[in-house]
C-alpha cells in the first residue's frame, strides 16, 4: 500500500516538475537599494557591497555605498541573492534577500568591530539548515552547547539517524560516508564513531549534508554524505576558548578542553586539545531457538571506558590569488571494554535445564590515530574559476587485548578460556586535483582526478587454555593483508537556461584494485580489478511562490557503488561469546545502487523529498547457524541479491529570527529484499516510519532553551525489526560575563526510551531480543571565551575603495 502511494506521489511530482521545466522563463529587472546605517541610524559611507546570485554564481555584482550609505543595483525579479558588505571599523555583513516580492529597499544595520571580544558581538541570526545546491547546511552553534564531543552533536542533527552501532543515516536505511573537512576517512562504523567520540564538540563549525552527491564525489556514497566541517579560526586576532563538561548517566562521560587562533589577515594558525574520559555500558537478552525444543538464553552486560586525548592544529596562508592550508589532527584513544555474558539452555517443552555458565570477555587495549593534510587553490578569476589541489595521510595502529573464559554451573565443568592479540595497522593516501571554470553565458564547467591507496596489515595470535594447559587456537590465529587502490576522473557542466533553470549533468570514472590476501590459517586471496562509470544528472528550478517565498523543485539520478571495506573482508573470527562468533567474508562482491529523487525546498529549506533506491547484488550483516553445531552462530556479511526502496521525508519549520523556532520533520522508508538466504529463497518487505524535531526558544536575549528528539517507529535495522523506539533532549543555556561565559545544563533521552526489541526470523535463524544502552544522561557545559583582536589598519576615509559607478 505504501510502496503504491510513494509511487503514484512521485509520478505526480515527477510530471508537474517537467511540465514547469518545459516552460521557458526569461526574468525581467527591478531596481533595488541596499541602505548601510550602525547603530545611532547613521550612513555608513562608503562601504563595498557584493552581490550574488544564488542560483548562478557566475553573476557577481560589486559596488560602493554613496555618502548616504546606499547602494543601487538593477536585479532579476523572483530570484534569490546573497549580499555580502564590508567597511573599515565593522564588521562584515552576510545576509540573503528575495527580489520575489514588492520590497525593493533593503537596509542592514553594521556593527563596530571592538578590540577585543566582549565589544565584537555578533548578534546575526543563522537558520539552523539551509540549502546550497546540493547540500543541506547544519549550523550546529545550539547543537554543541549541549554536547560532549562531535559524536553527539551528530546524533542531535535533526534529520540524521545514528544507531546503536555507530551507522549514521540520512534518507535511506543504507549508511552514510562520513568525511572531516571533505576527506573520506575511509573507517569501519565503530572507528567513526570513536573518533568522532574524540572530537570536541565546539570543534564543529559547520554539517553539510549531502543526500545526492555529484559526479564530483567518490561514487562510493550510496547513502549520502555527512560532511564534519571543522573550525579554522576566521576571527582578526588572538582568539580562544576554555571547555569543560560532565553528563552522568549510570555511568559519566566527562571533557576539558581549550582551542587558540590566531590570525594576522594574511596567516591563520590554530590548535585545539581536548580530553574526554568516557563510559557507558550496553544491555542485550537474546532468546534464540536453535533447535526444535531447545532455546539458548543469554543476558549480556558490557561497560565500555575510555580515556580519550584529541589534538587538532592547522595553519592557513594567504598569498595574492594563492591560499594554502595544512592541517592534521591526532587521536589517541584507550580502552578497556569487559562483559558478562549469562547463557542457558534449555527444553521448550519442558523448560528443564540443559547447561548454564557464564561467560566473561575483556577487551583491552589503545588506537592511534594521525592525519596530516595540505591543500592550496587558485583563484583563477574574480567569477569563481579556481584549481584546487589537496594531499591527505592517514595512519591508525590498534592493538586489542583479549582475555575470555567460561565457568560451567550446569553441568559443574572445569573454567576454561583463552586469550588474544590483534595488531591492525592501516595507511590511507589520497591525491585529488579539481578545477572549476566560471564561464560566459552561465556555464560552470568541472573536472578533477583523484588517486587513493590504503593498506591494512592484521596479525591476530589466539591461545585456549583448559586445566591449566595453554594451547595455540589454530582456528582464530589469522595474518590478513589487504590492499586497495582507487584511481578516478570525471566531467561536470552546470548551466543556468533562462532565469532560473539549472542542469548539471557529469559522469565520473572510477578504476577499482582490490587484493587480499590472508595466510593463515588457510590461504584465501582475492584480486579484483574493474572500472565503472557512474552518470549523474540534476534538474532544478523555481515552481512558485507561497507567502512571499520561493517554492524550488529539483530531480536528481545518479549512479553509485559500495564496496566491502577491510573490516568485512577479513576472514579472521573473532570471538563474541562460547555461541556466537564474528568473521568477515573475502568473497563479498561490489553492491551498485541507482538512486532517483524529487524534492522540493522553499526559501532554501528542504520540505519535501520522494526517491527510490534500487541496489543490485546488495551486501549486509546476516547471521548464519554453524554447520559443525546447532548451538553457534557467527556473525557476517553476505551478497544477497536485490533491495528496492522507497522513502518519502517531508519537514516544516517556522522561519528563524523570532523567539521561537522549530523544525518538524517525518520520513517513511519500505525496503524489499529478494535473493537467497543461506542457499533459501529471500523476500522480506518492512516499512519504518521515523519522526524528528528540533526546537529553540529564547527567553530573553540571553536564554535559549531547547528541545530535539525522534521517534522510530516499528523499525528496520538489516533485517532485524525493531519495536518502537527513540529520544527526546532539552537543555538551557545562559550567557555570563559579558557574554564570554556560556553554561549549559543538559537533560539527554529524559523518557529513557531509546532502546528496543528486537526479532529476527531468516534462515535457521530465529530469535528475538531486547537492547538497551546508557542514554538517559543529566549534565552541564562550560564555555569561556577570550581573545584580542587586531586592531585595523587604516581607519580613515582615504583607505575605502573609491566608488565604482555603472
Amino acid at each position: 500500500m505504501y510502496k503504491r502511494l510513494l509511487l503514484i506521489l512521485l509520478k505526480l511530482f515527477l510530471a508537474t516538475l517537467l511540465f514547469v521545466f518545459s516552460v521557458s522563463c526569461f526574468g525581467q529587472e527591478t531596481p533595488v537599494s541596499i541602505k548601510i546605517i550602525n547603530q545611532k541610524k547613521e550612513p555608513v559611507a562608503f562601504a563595498s557591497v557584493t552581490v550574488i546570485n544564488r542560483l548562478d554564481s557566475i553573476q557577481i555584482i560589486k559596488k560602493v555605498a554613496d555618502s548616504s550609505g546606499i547602494a543601487r543595483f538593477n536585479l532579476s525579479k523572483n530570484n534569490q541573492y546573497t549580499i555580502n558588505i564590508t567597511s573599515i571599523n565593522y564588521q562584515p555583513i552576510e545576509k540573503g534577500i528575495s527580489t520575489s516580492g514588492n520590497q525593493t529597499s533593503f537596509s542592514f544595520i553594521a556593527e563596530p568591530l571592538g578590540k577585543t571580544l566582549e565589544t565584537a558581538i555578533i548578534t546575526s541570526k543563522k537558520p539552523l539548515m539551509k540549502q546550497e545546491d546540493d547540500k543541506l547546511i547544519i549550523d550546529p552553534e545550539n547543537l554543541v552547547a549541549a554536547s560532549t564531543s562531535g559524536y553527539e552533536v551528530i546524533e542531535k542533527t535533526p534529520g540524521l539517524f545514528v544507531d546503536q552501532d555507530g551507522n549514521i543515516y540520512i534518507s535511506s536505511m543504507t549508511p552514510a560516508t562520513v568525511q572531516i573537512n571533505g576527506r573520506d576517512m575511509r573507517m569501519s562504523a565503530a572507528d567513526v564513531a570513536t573518533m568522532l567520540k574524540g572530537l570536541p564538540p565546539d570543534a564543529i563549525s559547520k554539517i553539510e549534508i549531502v543526500k545526492t552527491p555529484s559526479a564530483k564525489y567518490d561514487a562510493s556514497s550510496s547513502g549520502g554524505i555527512v560532511n564534519v566541517i571543522l573550525k579554522k579560526g576566521v576571527k582578526i586576532g588572538m582568539t580562544g576558548s576554555v571547555n569543560a563538561g560532565i553528563q552522568q548517566g549510570t555511568y559519566g562521560n566527562q571533557f576539558i578542553g581549550f582551542n587558540l587562533n590566531n590570525n594576522d589577515g594574511k596567516k591563520n594558525s590554530y590548535i585545539n586539545f581536548n580530553y574526554s574520559k568516557r563510559n557507558s555500558y550496553e544491555k542485550i537478552i537474546t532468546d534464540r531457538i536453535f533447535a526444535p525444543d531447545s532455546m539458548l538464553s543469554q543476558n549480556a552486560f558490557t561497560k565500555y571506558p575510555s580515556d580519550v586525548f584529541y589534538t587538532g592544529y592547522g595553519l592557513t596562508y594567504t598569498h595574492g590569488k594563492w591560499d594554502i592550508d595544512f592541517s592534521g589532527s591526532i587521536t589517541l584513544n584507550y580502552f578497556n571494554n569487559n562483559t558478562e555474558n549469562l547463557s542457558a539452555i534449555q527444553k521448550i517443552s519442558t523448560s528443564q535445564l540443559l547447561t548454564n555458565n557464564l561467560n566473561s570477555v575483556i577487551n583491552k587495549g589503545s588506537s592511534l590515530v594521525i592525519g596530516n593534510g595540505i591543500e592550496t587553490k587558485l583563484k583563477i578569476d574574480s567569477l569563481g574559476s579556481e584549481w584546487s589541489t589537496q594531499l591527505f595521510y592517514y595512519n591508525s595502529h590498534n592493538i586489542s587485548n583479549q582475555a575470555f573464559s567460561t565457568s560451567f554451573y550446569t553441568p559443574a565443568l572445569p573454567t576454561n578460556g583463552g586469550d588474544g592479540k590483534a595488531d591492525n595497522k592501516r595507511d590511507l593516501f589520497s591525491a585529488k586535483s579539481d578545477l572549476k571554470l566560471k564561464m560566459k553565458k552561465k556555464f560552470t564547467f568541472e573536472t578533477g582526478v583523484k588517486s587513493t591507496f590504503h593498506l591494512f596489515k592484521n596479525i591476530t595470535n589466539y591461545f585456549r587454555e583448559s586445566v591449566g594447559i595453554r594451547t595455540k587456537d589454530n582456528n582464530r590465529t589469522n595474518s590478513f593483508n589487504y590492499d586497495e587502490n582507487i584511481n578516478s576522473l570525471y566531467l561536470q557542466g552546470s548551466k543556468t537556461l533562462g532565469k532560473d533553470f539549472v542542469i548539471k549533468t557529469g559522469v565520473r570514472m572510477e578504476n577499482t584494485n582490490m587484493k587480499g590476501r590472508q595466510i593463515i590459517p588457510s590461504d584465501t586471496t582475492f584480486n579484483i580489478h574493474r572500472t565503472d562509470l557512474f552518470p549523474y544528472i540534476y534538474l532544478s528550478k523555481n515552481l512558485m511562490k507561497i507567502a512571499s517565498y520561493d517554492l524550488r523543485a529539483y530531480l536528481v539520478y545518479r549512479r553509485t557503488i559500495n564496496r566491502p571495506g577491510y573490516d568485512q573482508l577479513n576472514p579472521f573470527s573473532r570471538f563474541i561469546d562460547q555461541y556466537l562468533s564474528e568473521t568477515g567474508n573475502p568473497s563479498l562482491r561490489p553492491q551498485f545502487n541507482q538512486n532517483y529523487e524529487a524534492n522540493v525546498s522553499v526559501d532554501e529549506r528542504p520540505i519535501l523529498a520522494v526517491g527510490v533506491n534500487d541496489t543490485r547484488d546488495i551486501f549486509t550483516n546476516v547471521i548464519y547457524q554453524s554447520d559443525t553445531s546447532q548451538s553457534q552462530a557467527y556473525r557476517t556479511y553476505d551478497n544477497l541479491g536485490k533491495n528496492k526502496e522507497w522513502y518519502f521525508r517531508g519537514l516544516g519549520a517556522i522561519p528563524p529570527g523570532g523567539r521561537y523556532f522549530f523544525v518538524l520533520g517525518a520520513q517513511y522508508n519500505h525496503n524489499f529484499y529478494q535473493g537467497l538466504y543461506e542457499n533459501k529463497p529471500l523476500s522480506f518487505k518492512k516499512g519504518t516510519w521515523t519522526l524528528f524535531t528540533y526546537q529553540t526558544f529564547k527567553l530573553d536575549k540571553k536564554s535559549v532553551i531547547t528541545l530535539n528528539g525522534f521517534l522510530r517507529l516499528k523499525g528496520q535495522q538489516q533485517f532485524y525489526e525493531l519495536s518502537t523506539f527513540g529520544a527526546l533532549n532539552t537543555s538551557i543555556n545562559r550567557k555570563f560575563l559579558k557574554e564570554k561565559l556560556i553554561v549549559t545544563l543538559s537533560l539527554s533521552d529524559m523518557f529513557f526510551s531509546n532502546k528496543n526489541n528486537f526479532s529476527i526470523t531468516q534462515g535457521s535463524i530465529n530469535a528475538t531480543g531486547f537492547r538497551q544502552s546508557d542514554t538517559r544522561r543529566i549534565g552541564i557545559n562550560l564555555r569561556y571565551s577570550f581573545g584580542i583582536r587586531k586592531k585595523e589598519e587604516g581607519n580613515n576615509m582615504f583607505n575605502a575603495e573609491p566608488p565604482i559607478t555603472n
